[in-house]
């Protein structure tokens, strides 16, 4: 049933005007004139939901022209359930509800509770029920069973405890706005963090502070981070990462004297106190020090913030500076990943993806990549120092980087090599070579440099950075073997040759390893008897496929690597092995010749190398024999001579190989104490040409035979060149008139048919 008309209101005029006025003056103090807020005010809004228009008059007349918490309080009025639910599905701000129990239905109004908790999810609006008969709903029930905050019967509504009571539920109404609010701005900075750590760079990461700043606290997007960097004597000035809204235009700049004094006031008293600052002004986050850098951000709140928001802001702040230290330790990983340390230039891995970035774009029809290398720049760096030498590498860094810096790619590749890229008319050689005509004044002293420069055209180039990088290094090889303080251009032929170089290579690690190589001999003979008295060990390499690969192809490749320092070793212990078989079989003068390589012999340790072999063979020293090429003999022959003096201590003798194909100098040859000279195959081939005859042939064994020395011609083939040799007094010869290159098994057959002993 309803409420009699007008009992609410004659039981409120029911009261002591006095206590009222007590009351309304304890509670609702009239604010100061100063105090006075515009005329745009926040309100507290109020449903009014029973079908009782007196209800919603006296409701009026006790609340409607009071302030609660200095806002002023707005009414809506529904007068059944079903307009209630109308109102409620239009207006989700409302602060408390005062319901009635008894409408339509007897329990229209506990109905409409469970609509606006459980359906709308409205869990911060405050319900007040209220009701003129308790027995439909009494009281104790009510609460138990749904969520309201308070259940009064109308009788007991005075004018004075109905604003108790609807002041106490706005008060709560607040209290969990504000907490709830918290929470989620709790949750926000939370997911800004997360945000903020995926943020690549320094730059990025800044912006993203005033971004989440502005989203997070509901403050204009007015905002600067600026850093202050700390050197060894001084503060530098203040330089802006990031700015946007009225601080844009100064973004990426240095601070300076923008005569802003409110700003300055802000950074300056931040960086001071190393704390954040909250004013009427705005508001200065100190985000903290970082490897002699100190952070700040400066954020237009345009009203000012509560416990709540500041402390908010303290926790956003600290967060944000666990972050900024994870930026900044990946912006030097960065710079150390991507740039050279000293020069601060582009490193290898920073120009190659550049080059990866022009070769995916149009650009790279008409784009160069050159390397640039400082000639005889380790004799600089090894005469006046390493330090002197950084300072010439700045130095031609900064020269560069002033004449070209500003429309090409300046790079350090490593060491003293420089790389450009851009537009293929500036990267032009001439331009960058003459760049290093004029002296760098290093350390007070001049200096005078040279470059060269390998180049690579990336118009139609079909590699990747990576790729381009290299060939570009092989054009500067190529421009280094020809002249240096020169240029060269990559061509695909210079491509395809390198990387055959480079197949081959890895085959050949390969054949070692899985043992494809294998020792032939070739005997040598007597030309006087035609009986063997020696052979020559030559290395032979099979691929699993059944092909021969010559050694005119593979020996140079070996050496290029290094390998064939294994690979001589292996050949050296073999031929030993087999000559100790030899002896074991009565071949007792038998002589066994083994080549030796300039890059094995040049070995700091090959002397011990040998010793050991001939240790663990027993192979007899005195009936081994090493083949150098005379271009061995004669490059620092000083050094050979005494190397090949502690060779011949063994008991070893020395061939020198493919005589007559170089220069030697005879001064030299005769302090080299060889036992024996190799006429190489093109003077033994000669030797039945009329135009020359065998005058070659000739000296060398008249020479041989002037120094004491034995004679060996190789490649002779038929019976007249054997005859020549012979009657110049050639004593040896080897080649396939008497024998061709076979296994030692084959070999030891031939001896034994031979009838040497």
């Amino acid at each position: 049933m309803n409420e009699p008309d007008g009992l609410l209101e004659r039981k409120m005029n029911r009261r002591d005007a006095a206590d009222d006025e007590l009351v309304f003056l304890a509670e609702t103090p009239v604010a100061p004139e100063s105090e006075v807020k515009p005329a745009a005010r926040e309100v507290w809004r109020v449903l009014i939901v029973d079908d009782d228009t007196d209800v919603h008059t006296a409701t009026l007349f006790a609340l409607g022209d009071l302030e609660m918490q200095r806002r002023p309080l707005e009414f809506l009025h529904a007068y059944s359930a079903l307009e209630a639910r109308e109102i409620l599905a239009a207006q989700t701000d409302l602060a408390v509800i005062l319901l009635d129990v008894v409408m339509e239905q007897e329990d229209s109004g506990l109905q409409l509770v469970r609509h606006i908790r459980e359906e709308l999810g409205l869990s911060e609006v405050r319900i007040i029920l209220r009701t003129g008969q308790p027995g439909y709903a009494p009281e104790m029930d009510a609460i138990r069973d749904f969520d309201i905050n308070d259940y009064k019967t109308k009788s007991d509504l005075t004018r004075i405890k109905l604003y108790t009571t609807v002041t106490t539920a706005i008060r709560s109404y607040e209290q969990i706005r504000s907490i709830n609010a918290s929470r989620r701005r709790l949750d926000r900075i939370a997911r800004a963090s997360t945000d903020l750590m995926l943020a690549h760079g320094l730059e990025n990461f800044a912006y993203g502070i005033i971004n989440h700043a502005s989203a997070i606290f509901d403050i204009p997007n007015n905002g600067l981070v600026c850093m202050r960097a700390h050197g060894p004597d001084q503060e530098q000035e203040l330089f802006v990462i990031a700015a946007s809204g009225r601080y844009a235009p100064i973004a990426d700049t240095a601070l300076g004297d923008r005569q802003d004094a409110r700003l300055e006031r802000l950074l300056q008293f931040a960086l001071r106190e190393h704390r954040s600052i909250f004013d009427a002004d705005g508001v200065a986050l100190y985000l903290g020090g970082n490897g002699g850098r100190h952070f700040v951000a400066v954020l237009d709140a345009g009203r000012s913030l509560d416990d709540i928001d500041r402390s908010l802001m303290e926790v956003f702040c600290r967060n944000i500076a666990v972050g900024l230290d994870n930026v900044m330790l990946m912006t030097r990983l960065e710079n150390f990943a991507f740039y050279d340390p000293l020069t601060k230039l582009p490193n290898r891995t920073r120009l190659k993806e550049l080059v990866d970035q022009a070769l995916g774009s149009q650009a790279r029809h008409d784009c160069t990549l050159a390397l640039v290398d400082i000639d005889h720049f380790s004799e600089t760096n090894d005469a006046l120092g390493h330090q002197f030498g950084d300072l010439l590498l700045l130095g031609v860094a900064a020269r560069l980087k002033k004449h070209l810096g500003t429309q090409l790619v300046i790079g350090r590749v490593g060491g003293d090599t420089f790389g450009v890229l851009g537009e293929a008319a500036l990267v032009n050689p001439c331009i960058i070579l003459e760049l290093f005509s004029r002296p760098f004044t290093i350390d007070g002293q001049e200096v005078q440099l040279s470059a060269t420069a390998g180049l690579l055209r990336l118009d139609d180039y079909e590699g990747s950075g990576t790729d381009a990088l290299k060939d570009a290094d092989i054009a500067l090889k190529r421009a280094k073997l020809l002249q240096r303080a020169g240029h060269f251009y990559f061509t695909r032929s210079m491509g395809v040759d390198i990387r055959e170089r480079v197949r081959m290579m890895h085959a050949l690690r390969t054949a070692i390893d899985e043992q494809e190589m294998f020792v032939v001999y070739q005997p040598q003979i007597d030309l006087a008897t035609r009986r063997p008295v020696g052979a020559e060990a030559l290395l032979r390499w099979k691929t699993k496929d059944g092909s021969f690969i010559p050694p005119d192809r593979f020996i140079p490749i070996a050496e290029f690597s290094g390998l064939i320092i294994k690979i001589g070793e292996r050949v050296l212990r073999e031929a030993c092995r087999e000559l100790t078989r030899l002896q074991a079989l009565g071949f007792t003068d038998f002589t066994m010749s083994i080549n030796v390589s300039q890059v094995q012999f040049r070995h700091p340790r090959f002397l011990d190398m040998l010793t050991g072999v001939l240790a663990e063979t027993g192979a007899p020293a005195s009936h081994i024999e090493l083949e150098i090429t005379e271009s061995i003999a004669m490059d620092d022959p000083d050094v050979l001579i005494d190397l090949l003096g502690q060779i011949k201590q063994t008991g070893v003798c020395i061939a020198i190989d493919d005589f007559g194909t170089g220069f030697s100098s005879l001064s030299y040859l005769q302090r080299l104490q060889a036992d024996r000279l190799k006429i190489d195959r093109i003077f033994v081939t000669e030797i039945t040409s009329a135009s020359r005859g065998s005058s070659i042939a000739e000296m060398v064994i008249q020479l041989g035979r002037n120094l004491g020395m034995s004679v060996v011609a190789e490649g002779v083939e038929d019976e007249r060149q054997a005859a020549i040799l012979s009657s110049l007094g050639c004593p040896l010869a080897q080649g396939y008139l008497f024998a061709r290159p076979m296994p030692f098994e084959q070999l030891a057959g031939w001896l034994k048919e031979n009838g040497v002993r």
